[in-house]
């Protein structure tokens, strides 16, 4: 009855949406599954491997490993759950492309609209400022390897790096960096592959740290500990776009988001697995927060080939630059809904004045941003666990078990309500060990510092 209700108030008050350039533009939908798989493992596999060592040091071999493949196995769950939804309202005539509309129609209320507005906007805006702020820092890395008292600072790389997006960002739709997100795959494989090599290398060396992989002695700090490491895994497999990577899709998508899904976590258990394992057995409980800063220790020699680590850098650099372009299509799509015109062609000159504007603009507040607080890395963690927690964990669960209504007493039902439960918790306690992880860092800020604080 409960599915009926839903079925019928939604498709009465449901009407086609008018057309608009948001819409038309910037998720057009002329994608297949391979793209919609390219599009979300870039927003999925990034540079965040490279903290999974960490991850793992903060519960041990048997429950990081264990946690690290049950936190996988429900993130599968929850986005084949979301497309499910999805689809479902597809069916049924209403075909929702942005996630905020997806949201306030099956949970029938108009906060819910403007709550996933002001989350999508602080991820997608957090992770625009953190990848120009992290791309200029490889930049840096490489720059001082090769001219150690050279005059270029920070804020050089990180106008370098903005200047770059906004070239980019001038194409016009999510489809239309297909190509790109597919050369981002191939980037996350190598840095991925040479990382680990380097690893192996390093725990085999003369030079390698003693193996120790015990956890503190103290049960709280253990328990605090396995907290931290379960909200980096749970931001880690974030996105917080999936109906928008949907909306790419040419019509009809039923069973295509599957397939993608499939195609991005094949790539995940190897791109996740690997750095994971091999950072952690060859570092211990020694491992930095970033892989990579235990290979180029600050004293002594770095532990892998200068050529390896400076081609793991680049690569990295580069997919930055895929990942910033694909986390600003929200706020591009928000942007053009209300200053294009979608009877005007894409190319007009109407629409092609205001888009260059508008996303240069955006970018240079994104470039000032990173270049004001170069310890943003510390408050996206905060938006991590109070975004990445609702949007991918929280949400998908509630809507399923509200839209397809499963009988209250099924296993699917249960389990749905179990997950948002738990997940609901995490994302507190990770919000927690974020802002004590923040205040911890606060002597080390200094605005427009010249040096990312760790």
């Amino acid at each position: 009855m409960a599915h009926a209700a839903f079925d019928a108030e939604a498709g009465a008050a449901a009407k086609p949406p008018a057309a608009d350039a948001g819409a038309a533009f910037v998720l057009e939908s002329k994608g297949t599954w391979w793209h919609a798989g390219f599009h979300l493992t870039t927003a999925i596999v990034g540079p965040t491997v490279l903290t999974l060592p960490y991850a793992l040091r903060g519960m041990g071999w048997a429950l990081g490993l264990t946690v690290l493949t049950a936190v996988g196995a429900v993130t599968f769950y929850e986005y084949s759950l979301m497309s499910r939804v999805l689809e479902h309202c597809e069916a049924r005539g209403r075909r929702h492309i942005r996630f905020r509309e997806l949201a306030a129609d099956v949970l029938g209320s108009g906060w819910m609209f403007y709550f996933v507005v002001i989350v999508q906007t602080a991820i997608n805006t957090g992770v625009s400022i953190g990848t120009i702020l992290l791309a200029a820092d490889c930049l840096e890395i490489m720059y001082t390897s090769l001219s150690p008292n050279g005059p270029l600072k920070l804020y050089h790389f990180i106008i370098i790096v903005a200047v770059a997006l906004a070239f980019l960002s001038q194409l016009p739709s999510f489809h239309s960096l297909r190509h790109i997100n597919f050369a981002s795959l191939l980037l996350s494989l190598g840095y991925t592959i040479l990382v680990s090599a380097a690893c192996i290398g390093a725990g085999l060396s003369k030079d390698a740290p003693v193996k120790d992989y015990t956890l503190s002695s103290s049960k709280s700090e253990q328990t605090f500990n396995a907290f931290l490491s379960i909200s980096i895994l749970a931001s880690v497999y974030g996105n917080g776009i999936l109906p928008e990577i949907q909306a790419t899709l040419a019509p009809p998508a039923a069973g295509k988001m599957m397939k993608a899904l499939v195609l991005c976590y094949s790539v995940i258990a190897f791109a996740f697995y690997i750095p994971s394992i091999t950072g952690y057995w060859a570092f211990g409980s020694h491992v930095q927060s970033n892989v990579l800063k235990s290979l180029m220790p600050d004293t002594g020699p770095a532990l892998a080939p200068t050529w390896l680590l400076g081609l793991a850098v680049l690569f990295v650099l580069l997919q930055l630059l895929a990942i910033g372009l694909v986390y600003s299509q929200v706020a591009y799509e928000i942007m053009e809904k209300s200053s294009a015109d979608a009877t005007r062609g894409k190319f007009s000159r109407r629409n092609v004045v205001p888009r260059l504007l508008l996303r240069t603009l955006y970018l240079a507040f994104c470039a000032f941003m990173a270049a004001m607080l170069p310890f943003f890395g510390d408050i996206v963690g905060v938006v991590g666990a109070v975004g990445f927690i609702p949007l991918d964990f929280v949400l998908p669960v509630v809507m399923y078990n509200i839209a397809l209504a499963p009988p209250r007493r099924s296993p699917m039902f249960l389990a749905n309500t179990a997950i948002m439960v738990v997940f609901s918790g995490v994302g507190a306690i990770g919000a927690f060990a974020s802002i004590r992880k923040l205040v911890l860092d606060a002597g080390q800020f200094k605005l427009f510092s010249n040096n990312v604080v760790d």
